[in-house]
Order: C-alpha cells, then structure tokens, then sequence
C-alpha cells in the first residue's frame, strides 16, 4: 500500500531521476510534519472537549508533571513556551479565572510570582493527560512495541544530532 509521500517521491523520480537518491530525507520528513498534523487534530479535539487551548493544556501540562507543589515561575514557563510575557500572563489569567491554577506571591520579593496548579486543575491534568496519552496509543497502535522503539531511536538519534536535548 501507498501513501501520500509514496505517490509525490515516485514523481520526483520521474521527473528528476539524478535526484532520486536524495529523496529519503524529504519522505522521513514529510511523513514526521504529516504526523504533526494527525497529533494536533487529536489534541485540538481533545482541548475543545475540555475547553481549553493548546496552550493552557501545555502549562496543565508542564505544572502536572513537575511534581508537588506543582509550582513553577512565570519566567520558567516563559522561556519554556518562547512566547511572549504577555502572552503568558493571558493564558495565567484565563486559568486563574477557571480556576486550574493561581498566583502565589513571594512575602521578600512581591515582583516574583509563581503560578501553582489547584486541586481541580489537577484533575483536569490528570483526566487530560490520560486521555491525551490513549489518543497517542491509538494512532501508533498499528506498530508493534519493536516497531515504535525502533521509530524512537531514530527519531531521537535525528533530534539528538540537531542539538534538541533539552525541554527549555
């Protein structure tokens, strides 16, 4: 069976043959940016269930699983998001307003904020990952364990070699 990529490298070998030993980079590429497509159609669904934007669930997110008490700066998630200190006070303050999250102010220091997740953003966290990793699972499950561990390590390998080793 063919996919999409299949049919467009089989067109670059007809119309450029002295190409056709370069095109397995395009195909592994074209198929990861394909993926990215497929994962943000699950996670655009799975954030409309919850109300929630992308962003949000990505502070959620990162508060879940930096352990307790579940607090972080708002400068650690403004060089985490590489968005703007304007853009990370707006989705606070949508939070803040849901109740997921609040602001807990330093007594020595009333310019330091941190953002701490609440008992309900917790489970909105929680009940989000879960079914954020289910929807993962589903898509890859047409892979077997040897094959996702084998995409894995290449992808990594590839990650790696472009100096992607670290989440901030």
């Amino acid at each position: 069976m063919a996919d999409a990529m299949d049919l467009i490298a089989e067109q670059w070998r007809k119309e450029r043959p002295d190409l056709a030993d370069e095109l397995g980079g395009m195909e592994l590429m074209s198929r990861v940016l394909r993926m990215q497509s497929i994962f943000e159609r699950h996670f655009k669904g799975l954030c409309a269930e919850q109300g929630l934007g992308m962003g949000e669930f990505d502070f959620l997110f990162t508060l879940r699983r930096s352990g307790p008490p579940y607090t972080l700066s708002a400068g650690a998630f403004l060089k985490a998001a590489m968005v703007t200190a304007g853009a990370v006070t707006n989705r606070v303050d949508r939070m803040e307003a849901k109740g997921l999250v609040e602001r807990v102010r330093e007594s020595s220091d009333r310019r330091s904020v941190q953002v701490r997740l609440t008992e309900h953003g917790k489970a909105v966290a929680d009940e989000a990952i879960a079914a954020h990793l289910r929807g993962y699972t589903e898509i890859v499950s047409i892979l077997d364990s040897q094959e996702r561990e084998q995409v894995t390590a290449g992808l990594r390998k590839i990650l790696e070699a472009q100096g992607d080793t670290s989440i901030d």
